[in-house]
């Protein structure tokens, strides 16, 4: 039984890791919503050279970086402890963003600023790559018996708020402003991460569970048990992608969250968008921390398989009835649905996510399934929306790639166990 002082204390830890975590989302995600800005001092058209560049930076090399942090941050965290790790991922995250808020533009320093702005864009996304698996694996192995759903909803709701406060910087700051200087804001708010990274340092244990494995993995040997568990790695990812490409169809494409860079799919106004993307952030946001508990008490696969079977049925029903008469009130009634699933869902999956990687590898499995998710299926969710239409002619066929990507999800959730009720190959005494 815990004191009141231990519990007090585990708290604590959750809300500073949860803290770090929605500061280094929010740096990572922030970059997307002043894309033009940026572009436009970084990247002048006169320039052959240079012209050549925006299409990288447009692209977005920070989460081709992703798969590769979540392997190689992911193999450090398991090998040297949670909490170095957590350090050395928030510490990444402040050096890019320090570099994009400080780093003058080519009319300054030349062909050296989109330079920087690359390497600074890069080295976001390595950390990024291991940012939430870190995060997630601490709170998972802190959390008091029975609880470990609520207390990864917790920080997985931290994601939602910075993809908010991104959002409604965006708006708040004036757009005249933005152009010129008014981008570099948001990035200097990234830069409290430092601060609060020296507080973490002081305060932040060690998790017991890490400290009670009799050895840790080698290098090599954290690569050895992945290879080994390929398919607990690949389910993970199929199980991941059904939250990615919810998330990227909710805000990315439904609502075009990008207010400095794009105007929303169905033709909304800010205004509209505004609403909806407060309504969408704070829905999920309960609705994880409902999954989260909800989870803890009658298990991870019941809800996996109820909510995946719900987004198969109604999915394309919700979007197709949507396109059919496009109204604010119908676009909010959809993301609500969506987000009702999507909150529940996530809120019992990032738990279960973590309970089915080996110990060994349980940061780097974790990180490198979630990451290699939001490449192949999150990111790529608007574009593969607009080519299905494209192709079909039906302009509620994005609907479909979601209800494909839960069936997937659907066969993951039947297939996967966790890693305490199953027999692991590859296994290494600890």
């Amino acid at each position: 039984m815990l004191s009141q002082a231990e519990r007090r204390q585990k708290i604590w830890n959750v809300v500073l890791v949860s803290s770090g975590n929605f500061l280094g989302m929010y740096s990572f995600f922030v970059y997307g919503y002043f894309a033009i800005q940026i572009r436009k001092t970084f990247f002048p058209p006169e320039s052959e050279f240079i012209a050549l560049m925006p299409r990288l930076v447009t692209f977005d090399p920070g989460f081709l970086m992703l798969p590769i942090g979540g392997l190689v941050l992911g193999a450090y965290i398991d090998r040297k402890g949670r909490r170095p790790g957590l350090m050395l991922s928030l510490s990444l995250m402040a050096f890019g963003t320090a570099i994009i808020a400080f780093t003058p533009g080519h009319a300054t320093i030349g062909v050296l600023g989109p330079l920087l702005l690359l390497i600074a864009r890069l080295v976001q996304g390595f950390a990024a790559g291991a940012g939430l698996g870190a995060a997630s694996v601490y709170v998972a192995e802190i959390a008091t018996a029975g609880n470990s759903g609520l207390y990864c909803s917790w920080q997985q709701g931290s994601v939602q708020l910075a993809v908010i406060f991104a959002w409604l910087l965006g708006l708040v700051l004036p757009s005249d402003q933005i152009a010129q200087w008014g981008w570099r804001i948001p990035f200097l708010i990234g830069c409290l991460i430092i601060p609060v990274i020296m507080v973490l340092r002081r305060s932040l244990k060690e998790t017991d569970a890490f400290e009670q494995q009799k050895r840790h993995p080698t290098r090599t040997e954290v690569l050895l048990v992945v290879l080994g568990n390929w398919k607990i790695v690949g389910q993970g990812i199929v199980l991941s992608s059904l939250t990615t490409t919810t998330f990227y169809f909710t805000t990315a494409y439904l609502i075009a969250a990008t207010p400095t860079s794009g105007k929303p799919v169905l033709g909304f106004a800010d205004r509209d968008a505004l609403i909806g993307i407060l309504c969408v952030g704070s829905s999920i946001l309960f609705w994880l921390l409902a999954g989260g508990v909800l989870s803890d008490r009658i298990g991870r696969r019941p809800m996996l398989l109820v909510l995946t079977a719900a987004d198969i049925v109604t999915a394309y029903p919700a979007v197709s009835w949507l396109v059919s008469a496009p109204s604010f009130g119908r676009l909010l009634t959809v993301e609500l649905w969506l987000c009702f699933i999507f909150g529940m869902y996530n809120g019992a999956m990032i738990p279960f996510l973590t309970e089915i990687m080996p110990p060994l590898i349980r940061t780097c499995g974790f990180s490198l399934a979630f990451s290699c998710a939001a490449v192949l299926f999150g990111i790529a969710t608007p574009a593969v929306s607009t080519e299905l239409i494209r192709l079909s002619g039906d302009p509620a066929m994005p609907g479909a790639w979601v209800s494909i990507r839960a069936s997937l999800a659907l066969w993951a959730a039947l297939v996967s166990r966790p890693y305490s009720a199953r027999s692991a190959p590859n296994r290494i005494a600890v």
